[in-house]
């Protein structure tokens, strides 16, 4: 028996923010993006032993910018992630783009 009070996510998403291709919608997915963005960089250098400081310090930048880019807060140009994630931790960035 299905509890009928029971949403899925896509559900509980299209209720609060709208359906998908909405302005509030795509507001809020843009902002799940940074904060995705954000999450991996600060795995990244938490899995390669470095603060925040020290990856600032090797991609020229500050400690304040790296956290704001963690954090969601702040988004940060391609090149500015390239340096991040080439630069700072070793990595390679890929980029793709997808049409529907």
């Amino acid at each position: 028996m299905k509890n009928s009070n029971l949403k899925s996510f896509d559900e509980h998403l299209d209720e609060v923010y709208g359906k998908k291709g909405t302005k509030t919608r795509n507001e809020y997915e843009r902002g799940y993006k940074l904060f995705e963005l954000g999450v991996l960089v600060s795995e990244a250098r938490k899995q390669k032993g470095l603060t925040q400081e020290e990856l600032a310090q090797k991609i020229g930048s500050t400690k304040s910018y790296i956290s704001k880019i963690e954090n969601g807060v702040k988004e940060a140009r391609v090149s500015t992630l390239q340096r991040i994630i080439e630069d700072g931790l070793g990595g390679k960035l890929h980029l793709s783009v997808e049409f529907k």
